[in-house]
């Protein structure tokens, strides 16, 4: 079976602390119970939680939806952006099977990052690697006015920003993301193919601002 990966890569540094932190969490909860409900994604999708603050962790390897656990997040710390990046290197070149002449490996993955900062450490290494792995889409979020949109259009041309970091944008931003995982899957199930771009995912909602 050939998986859809899917990476969400979240800011836990102490300026999320509070209701964005709270937001995030139960974000990914209404996440992962969306997508329970949809036998497309189901059958495919595959999700993984990496997390960054001071430093970056893989909180969830890639799970199959049934399995997903939740994990502890806390907010706390600094803003290891170059070390997110990194670590979501290193994961897909680990965990995503790659085709070889006789097998079709897994699908591009699919990465959702968030962030409401700034990097506190040297991103762009972290930046070459992520940009040599073989990924479908990478789509960042600015969550409120503290993040670098220009930064985050350096990593990729699908940035969306969010006015606010409270608990019904943040939620909204989420509900958008199980979306377009969802449209990934049904591309994937009814015609073998892959999402490529924005326009191929659901509109966002009004909380969710594409930045041109």
């Amino acid at each position: 079976m050939r998986r859809l990966p899917v990476y969400l890569v979240l800011d836990t540094s102490g300026s999320m602390s509070g209701e964005p932190i709270e937001a995030v969490k139960n974000g990914v909860q209404v996440l992962i119970s969306t997508l329970r409900q949809d036998p497309y994604a189901l059958e495919t999708a595959f999700i993984s939680l990496i997390t960054f603050d001071s430093d970056a962790r893989q909180l969830v390897p890639l799970t199959d939806l049934s399995s997903f656990q939740m994990p502890e997040i806390k907010a706390a710390g600094g803003t290891s952006f170059g070390a997110a990046l990194q670590l979501v290197a290193d994961s897909i070149s680990r965990e995503v099977a790659k085709s070889t002449p006789d097998v079709k490996g897994d699908w591009k993955p699919l990465v959702f990052l968030m962030t409401d900062g700034i990097p506190t450490d040297q991103w762009q290494s972290g930046l070459n690697a992520f940009q040599n792995s073989k990924i479908g889409i990478t789509v960042a979020c600015a969550a409120g006015s503290g993040a670098d949109v220009s930064l985050l259009k350096q990593i990729t041309n699908t940035v969306v920003a969010l006015d606010t970091a409270d608990a019904a944008t943040i939620k909204a931003f989420f509900k958008w993301v199980s979306a377009s995982v969802s449209t990934g899957s049904q591309k994937i199930e009814s015609g073998g193919k892959e999402v490529a771009g924005l326009n191929e995912l659901p509109p966002p909602p009004p909380e969710v601002n594409i930045v041109v």
